[in-house]
């Protein structure tokens, strides 16, 4: 049978930052909700954070991973810092499994493929934390390339995570929201009517350029300053933020049906539940827990019924 759902399903972000070096992608990464960081390059050693030792290789980069998808309560947002290392690490764990001095030594790029594969066993991993309930943030250096157009169109620089061909796409294909993070310099004239470069202003981009990649699903504009503030709206939890919605109980629904089949009242039923110290007989039913309602009222339903009619019998001979 198809198990179809509609709508918005809230879940934990797969986050990328990546930029030139010291543009602040881990200072970034250490506003995110309760960060945990993976400091593999001691970037984070200025920062006021909790962090786990540099692992010492790529299988216990992973370990860590899964350790942290398995304790879900150690943090809100876990920080892989960085992928850089990450795949110089799965580099290396390549090598000596297949006993290689260089990526180059498979031959015909099969090297790079198996290292792709490898470094797809990280994000298999980061997954598992998503799953759990953790933000997960990875960042990356960049670098530039001179990249040429078809047909002998033009060429021009573009920026690029510093990583291989064949891990790069599985990262930005695998993320929710890709920022590129960069300082923004401005070409004035002065008044010899030279040019002038001036400003510096650090910026992140969440939209793609033929000058960088970036992506989001959240609908943020192409440029924003680098602060979290102009991100933190995705990171807060829609419990908290959305109104509730009605609390409907369903005891009470059920108990009233009862009643109203019976031909019994609320106070019929206030004195049976007073008779056996549950309530006081002037507590209305609707005041009731649920607990109570389901595991009590409708549970001895019968017996609560030739209590009330014993009572009126008695009642009736009173009389």
């Amino acid at each position: 049978m198809l198990n179809i759902t509609k709508g918005i399903v809230t879940r934990p972000q797969k986050v990328v930052i990546y930029g030139p070096e010291g543009i602040g992608k881990s200072t970034l990464a250490s506003r995110f909700p309760d960060p945990l960081f993976i400091d593999t390059e001691g970037g984070t050693s200025h920062l006021d954070v909790r962090r786990i030792d540099k692992p010492k290789d790529w299988d216990e980069l992973l370990s860590i991973i899964k350790e942290v998808a398995h304790t879900p309560d150690v943090c809100k947002t876990l920080v892989v810092d960085t992928a850089d290392w990450a795949e110089a690490s799965a580099m290396d764990y390549v090598l000596k499994k297949y006993n290689q001095t260089s990526i180059e030594g498979f031959g015909y790029g099969k090297g790079y493929t198996i290292l792709g594969e490898t470094f797809a066993a990280m994000l298999t991993a980061l997954d598992e934390v998503i799953a759990a309930g953790i933000h997960v943030v990875v960042t990356a250096h960049a670098k530039m390339r001179k990249f040429e157009l078809p047909d002998e169109q033009g060429a021009f620089d573009r920026w690029e995570m510093k990583l291989s061909k064949q891990s790069a796409p599985l990262l930005k294909e695998w993320c929710d929201l890709l920022l590129f993070c960069n300082f923004e310099t401005l070409v004035v004239k002065t008044e010899t009517k030279t040019s002038k470069a001036t400003g510096g202003k650090r910026v992140m981009y969440a939209s793609h350029h033929p000058c960088w990649d970036a992506k989001n699903r959240c609908g943020l504009p192409d440029k924003m300053d680098l602060s979290y503030d102009a991100i933190k709206k995705i990171f807060e939890n829609p419990a908290q933020t959305a109104p509730k919605p009605p609390v409907t109980n369903e005891g009470l629904e059920k108990v009233l049906r009862l009643m109203n089949k019976a031909g019994v009242t609320e106070s019929d039923v206030q004195k049976v539940v007073a008779d056996k110290g549950h309530y006081s007989a002037d507590t209305p039913i609707n005041q009731y827990s649920e607990k109570f309602l389901n595991g009590w009222v409708i549970r001895y339903w019968d017996q609560i019924l030739k209590l009330i009619g014993a009572a009126k019998a008695a009642d009736t001979k009173e009389v």
